[in-house]
């Protein structure tokens, strides 16, 4: 009898436990509409990397990249230093490159954990037989940089992020 309890009790236990974690959010994200508006310029078009960075400047992960020939991602170098070595599988290549004077939006997904907690988004952007900008955009994640308007240095005009409901 006392045995049958027990047995009871711990299942009880475990189906408390995986019901209550179904309900946790782990590892939540959200996802922001991002609209890159190039400057005018003329040559190739520009492969722009979006990439998390730590409250130290590391890298972390990549968030999206534009420009899906891999034949150049060396031309990015300090994201290539950190991407190039391990090569994982990037789910967010999304196409061609971006021309002088276009605009794009993509969406990307940011950790809701790293909003507010000193994390940056760092855009870097390179033209083929022409500059390569590390910091073309690069901002700390907070609250209200993800809802805003933030100017470029290189080829980027400026880089309009919009949280998606």
């Amino acid at each position: 009898m006392k045995k049958s309890i027990i047995n009871t009790l711990t299942v009880l236990s475990l189906v408390t436990a995986f019901v209550m974690m179904g309900f946790t959010s782990i590892g939540s994200s959200s996802k922001y509409k991002c609209m890159i508006q190039m400057k005018n310029y003329t040559g190739e078009g520009a492969y722009v990397v979006i990439s998390l960075l730590d409250a130290n400047g590391k890298y972390v992960e990549t968030l999206y990249v534009q420009g899906n020939d891999d034949e150049w991602y060396s031309d990015i170098t300090e994201w290539w230093k950190f991407y190039g070595k391990r090569r994982p599988n990037i789910d967010s290549i999304t196409g061609e490159t971006i021309s002088g004077g276009e605009r794009k939006i993509s969406v990307i997904e940011i950790p809701d954990d790293k909003i507010d907690t000193g994390y940056k988004i760092r855009f870097e952007t390179a033209v083929e037989d022409q500059e390569y900008h590390v910091e073309d955009v690069q901002f700390e994640l907070t609250s209200q940089t993800v809802k805003s308007k933030v100017e470029g240095n290189g080829f980027i005009r400026y880089v309009r992020m919009i949280p998606q409901k």
